[in-house]
């Protein structure tokens, strides 16, 4: 006998790249329109804020010491620096929402996409690609999915199909009686 707890698969972190300019954001956004249940980490970044952004929501605005002990601590999954700037992805909030069986989609780069896959192996890596754009095989072949953009709605139709099973709601235990 089997209970819906054995039957659905755990939620996982899923890691979206492509390109700079691929459109990982849109298509995020629009998955997340459809699922509220998953989550877009929050990542950390040690530049100030632009205009419009909200710090905790957009971004985790910290100073360079701050920054300094969480990669000290492990606290980050992946980080890089551009520029004068750091910016990198907390741990904490992916085990934490992982563990209440949300699913967790991070859209990332993809030097930061390689970095996850490195100390994540069970992350799934989704490559999301123009129209014209031809990954180097090496890249490529470090993903388990390609998704074409070409539109940004049937984009996330595809996400979410290759997705759809750890979009379910955590089961809840049935009633006794």
């Amino acid at each position: 006998m089997s209970t819906d707890d054995e039957a659905r698969p755990a939620a996982r972190l899923t890691v979206l790249s492509g390109p700079s300019g691929a459109g990982r954001g849109s298509v995020v956004e629009l998955v997340r329109a459809r699922f509220p249940s998953v989550w877009r980490p929050v990542p950390a970044t040690t530049r100030p804020p632009c205009r419009g952004e909200v710090p905790g929501v957009d971004r985790l605005f910290v100073d360079s010491a701050a920054f300094d002990r969480m990669i000290a601590a492990d606290a980050l999954l992946e980080w890089s620096r551009t520029g004068p700037y750091r910016r990198g992805v907390p741990r904490a909030g992916i085990r934490d929402r992982l563990a209440e069986g949300r699913p967790v989609l991070l859209p990332l780069d993809l030097p930061g996409a390689l970095a996850v896959r490195a100390a994540a192996p069970g992350v799934l890596m989704v490559l999301l690609a123009p129209p014209s754009y031809r990954p180097d095989p090496a890249v490529a072949g470090a993903f388990a999915h390609a998704v074409r953009h070409d539109r940004a709605e049937r984009a996330a139709d595809e996400l979410v199909g290759l997705l759809g099973y750890s979009f379910l709601a955590p089961a809840q235990p049935r009633p006794s009686g």
